[in-house]
């Protein structure tokens, strides 16, 4: 991979993991339709922890005070009636579904990557999450009045957007908002939420990483690190300014344009 193949996917790696158009399926059609080769393990890795970093900083505040909360709770008895003790165990808990379904259905999420239709036909699906999430929703809720049952459902859905074409953030944003959580509180649970699994997924593969590692271009690695991290974060900060007013009907738009053009491509044009 070169390092213009190498910035391009690192910033459509970084917009798209936290707009809800779905990274993965970016990340598999984009190459498809350029021709260019899948990224390999170790180059997915980076961009993954470019985006990790992209949250961690947005969220630095917010990241440090809940860790130092969750460690005093365990000393403290008057600490575990905090809004953000409750708030660190709905990250944990809603991080479960994800973790047990990826164990289970490893395989056949892994088998999608190389079946680009049936990516585009996942991107449909998001696309029709967005669009009932903002036609049936309440939106009354914010954050702390978040409950063991809105974690499940949220965590539920970022389960299903291990299969590639489902967006994690948009599965998890649109289940918040079905559960009644304002737009903003929805994206921010969800943002937070992705911290842990998108940790995990970089150490599941750190191993592949490190072998693949000795023979990849490490410039190509490091510019993909870059430009995931750099748009991560600038796609978060205007994400959440925009959701205070916009809705998420332009982004359901785009999935089903996407998915439905490449669809018709690969079957009429090509």
């Amino acid at each position: 991979m070169n390092i213009v193949q190498a910035a391009i996917l690192g910033v459509v790696q970084g917009v798209t993991e936290f707009i809800p158009i779905s990274s993965s399926a970016h990340l598999v059609l984009v190459p498809n339709l350029m021709g260019w080769h899948q990224p390999s393990v170790s180059f997915d890795v980076m961009l993954h922890m470019g985006t990790l970093v992209a949250v961690l900083y947005f969220f630095k505040v917010e990241v440090i005070n809940l860790f130092g909360v969750f460690l005093t709770g365990f000393k403290e008895k008057e600490i575990r009636k905090s809004t953000d003790y409750k708030l660190c165990w709905l990250i944990i808990i809603g991080t479960v579904p994800a973790v047990v379904l990826a164990l289970l259905f490893q395989n056949f999420f892994e088998n999608l990557f190389s079946k680009p239709e049936s990516v585009a036909f996942f991107l449909l699906g998001t696309g029709a999450l967005l669009w009932f999430s903002e036609t049936t929703s309440k939106r009354a809720r914010v954050m702390e009045d978040a409950n063991l049952s809105d974690a499940l459902i949220i965590g539920l859905a970022q389960g299903c957007a291990i299969a590639p074409g489902i967006s994690r953030s948009g599965a998890t944003i649109a289940a918040g908002l079905f559960k009644g959580l304002d737009r903003d509180s929805a994206a921010r649970f969800s943002f937070l939420l992705a911290i842990p699994i998108i940790f995990g997924a970089v150490v599941v593969k750190m191993s592949d990483f490190i072998y693949l590692c000795r023979s990849q271009a490490s410039v190509s690695l490091l510019l993909g690190f870059l430009t995931a991290a750099a748009s991560g974060y600038l796609c978060i900060k205007y994400f959440l300014n925009y959701l205070k007013k916009g809705s998420l009907m332009i982004f359901a738009y785009y999935c089903w344009f996407v998915g439905l053009a490449f669809i018709l491509s690969k079957r009429f044009l090509i």
